[in-house]
C-alpha cells in the first residue's frame, strides 16, 4: 500500500489496480495526487497477487479474498472508507463494498463485459454493490461504452474519447491532461457529497 495522506481528511479511498497494471496507471497516479488536498486521504492498493511476483491475476473468489483481508489496514476509526478499483479492481470494490462495510464505491473503467461481448454482462455485480456508487468510464471503452450501462444505483461520469485506460488518441478533441481533469474534477466533486 502506498498512502497519499490528506492533512483533515474527511474520507479514505482505498483504490486498486487493474488484472493488466499496478498502482502506477495514470488515473490512480491522477487522483493520489488531487484528492489529499480536497480532504480525502488514498491509499494505493497493490493486490496481493502482485505483490508475491506473479503475472496473473487469479480467479474472482481469490481476488476478493485478498482484497478482504487488506481491508482492516485500510481503515481508521471514525473515518469512511470508500471500496475502489479500476477495471477487474473496480469489480472486486463492487463485489465485497457491502459485506465489508464500504462507505461507497469509485469504479474506474468498469468492465461491463469481455470486448466484443455485450452478452456476458457483468452489469450485477456493479449493480449489486448497494452502497453510493459512481462509475468513470472511457467513452471508447471495449469493455463497456458509457451508453451500454444499464440505469440503476449508480452515478457515471463518462470520459469523452478515452479508452480503457483512459488514453485519448492525439487525434481526439480533447488532450490527455484535460480527460484526467474530467475524471478528477469528477471524483473530487463526488467525495464531497458523501460527507
Amino acid at each position: 500500500m502506498t498512502w497519499y495522506h490528506a492533512p483533515h481528511p474527511a474520507l479514505t479511498l482505498a483504490v486498486s489496480h487493474g488484472a493488466g497494471g499496478g498502482i502506477g496507471a495514470r488515473d490512480l497516479q491522477a487522483l493520489a495526487a488531487t484528492l489529499p488536498p480536497n480532504g480525502v486521504t488514498v491509499a494505493l492498493v497493490e493486490q496481493p497477487w502482485r505483490v508475491a511476483g506473479k503475472k496473473l491475476a487469479p480467479a474472482p473468489k481469490t481476488l476478493d479474498a485478498g482484497w478482504r483481508d487488506l481491508w482492516p489496514a485500510l481503515t481508521t476509526p471514525g473515518l469512511p472508507v470508500i471500496a475502489g478499483g479500476r477495471s477487474a479492481g473496480a469489480r472486486v470494490a463492487c463485489r465485497t463494498a457491502h459485506d465489508l462495510g464500504a462507505h461507497a464505491v469509485l469504479a474506474l473503467a468498469f468492465p461491463l463485459h469481455p470486448p466484443g461481448r455485450p452478452d456476458r454482462s457483468r452489469a450485477g455485480e456493479l449493480l449489486g454493490a448497494r452502497v453510493p456508487t459512481l462509475v468513470v468510464q472511457g467513452g471508447n471503452d471495449p469493455f463497456g461504452h458509457p451508453e451500454e450501462f444499464p440505469d440503476g444505483a449508480h452515478e457515471l461520469v463518462p470520459v469523452p474519447s478515452a479508452d480503457h485506460s483512459f488514453a485519448v488518441p492525439k487525434r481526439a478533441p480533447v488532450t490527455q491532461d484535460e480527460t484526467l481533469l474530467t475524471l478528477t474534477d469528477a471524483v473530487v466533486e463526488w467525495t464531497a457529497r458523501l460527507r
